[in-house]
């Protein structure tokens, strides 16, 4: 009985005749957009909007599909990984690594105080990077570790390619961790403010075009029912005219503020530039490193080519 008594309480609220003029509103709105696409409403029976308003309007998609082109690309920022397809493998070999230590752990916390073995608790796999710079480095850390370890009885060559796949290593290090720091910058100062523009700012502007689209619908639908309209209902579609007239000046006015202030506003300019900054400080800080280690890996180099003698080196017949 509760329960019927606020039905009746929310029925009581409601407005009838408003939703009922709304509803005929959005059907008459429905019926001339039909018309117009299937070209039976004639172009001088369709209201022409201001041309500021149409200029404005082009401005504004431009401003959107510029959005949407670059966020397309730069969106590969937000996955460290976008410069390194191998780290697929890598992922399911850690994976793995996980489920093993995780199985390992708990059989090592849970049977303890029982006559089964208890297993020595493992240390957790460590997460790599998934960036080519740190494969780089890890890969170039290996083979230095390779070279040094193996018996070479003393072979300069070998401990100059030791070391130069060391300084190879270090010197991508330092790229992997600027690197890191650009995505970082460019999600932080790029992505989410652009994002924030074109999902906020700009479709604010959007929507506020669809109220004008709308209303211009229901003024030619009202302009049809005032031809159509019998001698009886003559001053009542009259002024049903001159309000769907009012409701379309008011809207054309908002959606121009909006759209205006949208493509004043400077945050995409300033968006731009940050995401800029972030690669130029990557790139400076990768040519600076990768300048140093060249020069002396080049020194390594030159000193193994001038002891390089092929031709003392006799092969023996057999």
């Amino acid at each position: 009985m509760e329960s019927w008594t606020k039905l009746q309480s929310s029925l009581g609220n409601i407005n009838f005749a408003q939703a009922g003029t709304k509803l005929s509103k959005g059907f008459s709105s429905s019926v001339q957009a039909t018309r117009e696409r299937l070209g039976q409403v004639a172009p001088d029976e369709i209201t022409e909007l201001p041309q500021e308003y149409k200029d404005l309007e082009a401005r504004v998609d431009a401003l959107r599909s510029a959005h949407i082109s670059l966020l397309k690309i730069t969106k590969v920022y937000e996955s460290e990984n976008y410069d390194y397809p191998v780290q697929i493998q890598e992922s399911i070999s850690e994976l793995s690594s996980s489920i093993g230590f995780n199985i390992t752990s708990f059989a090592a916390s849970n049977l303890k105080g029982t006559n089964l073995p208890v297993p020595n608790a493992p240390a957790p796999p460590q997460s790599q990077h998934k960036t080519l710079p740190h494969a780089l480095t890890r890969a170039a850390t290996s083979a230095a570790h390779a070279v040094s370890s193996a018996p070479n009885g003393g072979a300069a060559e070998a401990d100059r390619l030791g070391k130069a796949l060391g300084l190879y290593a270090g010197g991508w290090e330092k790229v992997a961790s600027a690197r890191l720091d650009q995505d970082t910058a460019i999600r932080e100062n790029f992505l989410h403010p652009w994002q924030t523009t074109l999902n906020a700012s700009i479709a604010v502007a959007m929507k506020a075009r669809q109220a004008v689209r709308v209303s211009r619908l229901e003024l030619d639908s009202a302009k049809q029912s005032l031809k159509n309209a019998n001698p009886a209902k003559q001053e009542q579609a009259r002024l049903e005219v001159e309000n769907a007239e009012d409701d379309l000046v008011q809207k054309t006015e908002v959606a121009i503020t909006l759209m205006k202030t949208v493509l004043e506003n400077p945050e995409p300019i300033k968006n731009l530039n940050e995401l800029i900054k972030a690669q130029l400080m990557y790139f400076s800080v990768a040519a600076e490193a990768l300048s140093t280690v060249q020069g002396e890996i080049e020194e390594l180099s030159v000193a193994a080519e001038g002891e390089y003698s092929p031709g003392t080196t006799e092969i023996p017949l057999v």
